[in-house]
């Protein structure tokens, strides 16, 4: 149709739909899009899409693959494109994850706080997603490529915190086993409560190594006081090695994340 620069907006999860980008954007087609199964596909996948889309001169933007509409990838390529190295990324990018342990409470157990998060919109359909920290693991996995590192995803160390058991089986099965663990964490959560610390489920990259899992954090670490579905990214670069860089605010939920892919569209739409 030659239509004067095209979009192609992908708000799926569909692999399927990702495995198409390349054509799309070899039509001279751009891409926005909230799916993050393309820029955490095999590095080489990921770096040929990138290297098509700037052959035709068209975008590929996937701001909200990370921290829903926070401007945390668009900044980090500001820094790299600018000549900035990035040293170091600490990040806490799961807003369900967040959710839940700023939710958890003496009247509130676990297995409560995850249907909660469901209800809410902040996990996916089947929680087991965001539980398993594979999402958290994407997300850092696509900041540190952001950066400038080659990295897959099996190279990065995930420490769940949920038994491997719940992960089997079907999402009705979890459901009806994930109670089991309530006193376990209640118990934790009064001695951790007695310490002043609270639980933080935490990305870190640095020197080429990637790790996700849950933190204990002091009231004297930025992550403490994230309320609710909250997102920080603490970028360490060479610029900013004394004083590093937050981005914090609303990392979860549909709203932030439709104004994300609304706000990419609008870059595209004023090449």
């Amino acid at each position: 149709m030659n239509i004067y620069n095209p979009v192609f907006v992908d708000c799926t999860a569909s692999d399927a739909v990702s495995s198409i980008y390349k054509d799309i954007l070899r039509s001279n087609i751009s891409i926005v899009t909230a799916n993050k199964a393309a820029a955490s596909s095999d590095y080489e996948n990921y770096s040929e899409i990138k290297k098509i889309g700037k052959q035709k001169g068209v975008k590929f933007l996937f701001e909200t693959n990370v921290g829903a509409g926070l401007p945390i990838i668009n900044t980090l390529n500001d820094l790299v494109n600018s000549g900035d190295k990035i040293l170091k990324i600490e990040a806490v990018l799961s807003g369900t994850l967040n959710y839940i342990f700023n939710t958890i409470s003496s009247d509130i157990p676990l297995s409560l706080t995850i249907k909660m998060a469901k209800d809410e919109g902040y996990s996916e359909p089947d929680p087991r997603i965001d539980l398993s920290g594979i999402d958290v693991a994407r997300k850092v996995l696509i900041l540190a490529r952001e950066s400038g590192y080659e990295i897959e995803m099996d190279e990065i160390k995930i420490n769940r915190f949920v038994p491997d058991s719940f992960f089997q089986g079907t999402l009705d099965d979890f459901w009806q086993n994930i109670s089991k663990l309530d006193e376990e964490f209640e118990q934790k959560r009064i001695k951790l409560a007695a310490e002043n610390k609270r639980w933080r489920f935490v990305a870190r990259f640095e020197n080429g190594i990637a790790e996700v899992g849950l933190q204990e954090v002091d009231s004297k670490h930025p992550f403490y006081d994230l309320e609710g579905s909250n997102n920080l990214v603490i970028y360490t670069t060479e610029r900013y090695q004394q004083f590093p860089m937050l981005i914090k605010g609303y990392g979860a939920g549909a709203s932030v994340t439709a104004a994300g892919v609304f706000a990419d569209l609008i870059k595209v739409s004023n090449i």
